[in-house]
């Protein structure tokens, strides 16, 4: 069967894998989309700001 080290490293190999797996999925579906957002929002007030100037000038 497994030898001691050999599940040591079985569950280190397991661990890593899940954190990816979380971290990808954290990744998609929490921080992408903030930064996305916040990059359309900004971009929305530039814009907006930019008429304005141009309006009152």
């Amino acid at each position: 069967m497994f030898e001691f080290d050999q599940y040591l490293g079985f569950l280190a190999f397991l661990t890593i894998l899940t954190i990816g797996f979380w971290l990808m999925i954290f990744l998609l579906v929490f921080v992408v989309p903030y930064w996305l957002g916040g990059n359309i929002i900004e971009l929305l007030k530039e814009k907006r700001e930019a008429k304005k100037a141009k309006r009152e000038a």
